[in-house]
């Protein structure tokens, strides 16, 4: 049986199950660790130098939080360029293995009908535009890589905001 008094916090009594507590860590969610604290006294019967160690305490689990935060928005944005990156190679590797035999199929195809020099040119001016157009697409794309962690940003603004005004 459980009982309560004012110096203890209430406490149901529930079967031990590590199941119903585990909390798999998203990569959407850090987990900060948990410590358990003792209950808080009130500020009236608190010291100045105990509510100066409790500030510095909250200032410090807010500090690795937003470590936390700025860490996993960072790998999100390296995974995206890695990626993004992959898709170059991948590109780069295919358009040389088609660029090299479809040049060589061309370039013999237009030998029949006119001088294999200059269907070697038109073959060579055609590829050129694909791989502008590659090259683009690529660029576009890496442009949406944000190295900046915007949500670390803003919970920082957010942080200060409250630092200078926390009654608002």
């Amino acid at each position: 049986m459980s009982t309560y008094s004012p110096q203890t916090p209430y406490q149901p009594e529930t079967p031990h199950r590590p199941e119903a507590s585990y909390q798999p860590q998203t990569p959407h969610r850090p987990q900060a660790s948990y410590r358990p604290e003792a209950p808080r006294k009130r500020a009236q019967d608190s010291s100045v130098g105990e509510l100066l160690s409790e500030v510095t305490s909250d200032v410090q689990l807010l500090f690795r939080q937003e470590m936390e935060l700025a860490k996993l928005e960072i790998r999100e944005e390296v995974t995206k360029a890695g990626k993004a990156a992959g898709m170059f190679g991948g590109a780069g590797f295919a358009g040389y293995m088609v660029a090299l035999f479809a040049s060589l199929a061309a370039v013999f195809g237009l030998a029949n009908v006119m001088d294999a020099g200059w269907a070697a040119l038109i073959v060579t001016g055609v590829w050129a535009v694909v791989g502008a157009v590659l090259f683009v697409m690529g660029r576009s794309r890496m442009r949406s890589v944000s190295p900046k962690p915007e949500r670390t940003v803003q919970t920082l603004k957010e942080d200060a905001q409250w630092a200078r005004h926390p009654t608002k």
